[in-house]
């Protein structure tokens, strides 16, 4: 690639950033860092409609906390400025203008009503209606083809409501029959009847752009390289395409990713499926500004960036290798678009946690144990350095934080009750004997490690022939409550010797 690459990331300001969106944004940041380019943020807020307050600064913190921040954008690094399309609105008239006079593109002043009239006419006659070559020069649409140019420009000075339509098939130059065709990097040769397409509206007398013309003019000014977008925006490639041409601009190359499907592998993700089967769908939570309504986020969810940025990865592509763990330079540097697939890629909730699971083993115990103790009241006045040696026991087990205190609470409260069908399974008639002796050799055991407890206890055990269940399973319920934890010997060197014969004995009292 002898051109600098620079991509691009385009999002509306219409809500909360969607994991699909996430998605594209992360791959087109590792296609700009595999070839030294540019990763750039630009905010599509031509729709002021639907804009809404709070979306642009939540889209920003949700690429910061993936870590995939964004070279160029708003407020950041602007050589290419501003950045948000409803700032750059100046830049567009000119281009529609531009169209006009060279006869590319028309001004067209048919009503809504009098649109949904023509609709509902085709309809009643089994068609479809579509403004278009065939129809746009005979004398029922109201445009700037059939009107006189002093009519349009009456029109135009009357204040009536206009918009500029782009001419897609010139059928004087082009017959009825141009093809428009390129090759997408994911899905190789695409083409397109002009014939069938619509004359897209382009700009609107209210002086906004539509998404089209806005998308292009900044492309172009930009200077993007590459286009990497949702399938979602497919068809609208021959009309991008036609655009560039029109304006005598060479177009960029373009990949349309597939979409990320529900679990079932049946339709487009949406948050209504994360709602029904309890996983998110947006990166942080957000916070309707108008219903209040609050979603939840992967990050309040308890996974760590790193699991976030591994597994959507991997919805859509695939390195060809069995490895699955990547960090992020390992994803830069294998990443290669002629890898992901044309195929929409299931979601799985279960993949994901997998993924958090063998991230949450790669962090240090003691950051573990500070978001741990911030997280729960009860350890508030506990020394977060004993927080961090029980993190390091029970971390294997857990795939979230939030799973800490069931898997560890034995190490800072005492078992209040014991757990019935443990209690059935581990006492028998000798147990309280059994465990009086067990307290004689704790309290014995002056160098109180866990290797030194294992040798006394493991040692009385073999030399006086019992089985070792018969002494370790009441000896972890009296420690734990329950038959589950780490091993006993590692909670009674943590919990200490006092509280260890303190607990046993609490034990021996209820049999």
């Amino acid at each position: 690639m002898s051109k600098k690459v620079r991509v691009r990331f385009a999002p509306s300001p219409t809500g909360p950033l969607h994991i699909g969106g996430v998605r594209t944004a992360l791959f087109n940041y590792l296609f700009a860092k595999k070839h030294n380019g540019d990763f750039v943020l630009r905010i599509e807020d031509t729709d002021q409609n639907r804009y809404v307050e709070g979306a642009e600064d939540y889209i920003v913190k949700s690429l910061n906390w993936c870590g995939i921040p964004f070279d160029e954008g708003p407020g950041k690094n602007e050589k290419f400025g501003p950045y948000r399309q409803s700032e750059r609105k100046h830049l567009y008239k000119q281009y529609a203008d531009q169209l006009i006079a060279e006869g590319k593109a028309y001004y067209a002043f048919d009503t809504s009503e009098e649109l949904d009239a023509h609709r509902k006419q085709h309809e009643s006659e089994g068609k479809t209606f579509i403004y278009n070559w065939h129809n746009r020069e005979k004398g029922r649409l109201v445009n700037s083809l059939v009107l006189s140019e002093e009519e349009t420009q009456a029109k135009i000075d009357a204040g009536d409501d206009y918009v500029v339509r782009f001419k897609m098939l010139d059928t004087k130059n082009e017959g009825a029959h141009g093809i428009i065709s390129t090759t997408d990097m994911i899905r190789g040769h695409v083409s397109f009847k002009k014939e069938v397409l619509d004359d897209k509206v382009l700009f609107k007398s209210d002086g906004m752009p539509t998404y089209h013309l806005a998308n292009i003019v900044d492309d172009h000014l930009m200077g993007i390289t590459h286009v990497i977008r949702g399938e979602e925006w497919l068809p609208s490639v021959p009309l991008h395409i036609a655009l560039y041409q029109a304006l005598g601009w060479k177009a960029p190359e373009f990949a349309h990713l597939p979409l990320i499907l529900k679990p079932t592998g049946k339709g487009k993700l949406s948050k209504r499926d994360g709602d029904k089967l309890g996983f998110p769908v947006f990166p942080l939570a957000w916070t309707d500004p108008e219903t209040k309504e609050v979603s939840i986020g992967y990050k309040e969810e308890g996974y760590f960036p790193e699991a976030v940025v591994n597994f959507l990865a991997f919805l859509g592509w695939n390195p060809g290798t069995e490895q699955e763990i990547f960090s992020l330079n390992e994803l830069v540097n294998a990443f290669d678009l002629s890898k992901v697939n044309k195929a929409g890629a299931r979601f799985d909730p279960d993949k994901t946690k997998w993924f958090n699971h063998h991230y949450m083993q790669q962090q240090l115990d003691l950051e573990l144990a500070k978001e741990f103790q911030a997280k729960n009241i009860l350890l508030k006045d506990i020394d977060v350095n004993y927080i961090a040696l029980v993190v390091g026991l029970i971390k294997e087990r857990a795939t979230f934080v939030s799973d800490f205190w069931e898997l560890s609470h034995f190490f800072f409260v005492s078992p209040t009750d014991y757990d019935e069908s443990a209690s059935k399974k581990a006492i028998k008639d000798d147990t309280a004997d059994v465990l009086n002796k067990v307290i004689e050799l704790i309290k014995s055991t002056e160098d109180f490690t866990v290797e030194h407890l294992q040798t006394n206890i493991n040692g009385w055990i073999t030399d006086n022939g019992i089985g070792f269940g018969k002494v370790m399973m009441p000896l972890r319920l009296a420690l734990v409550g329950a038959l589950q934890g780490p091993d006993v010997f590692d909670i009674m060197f943590l919990i200490g010797k006092a509280e260890t014969v303190k607990r046993i004995t609490a034990l021996v009292k209820t049999i």
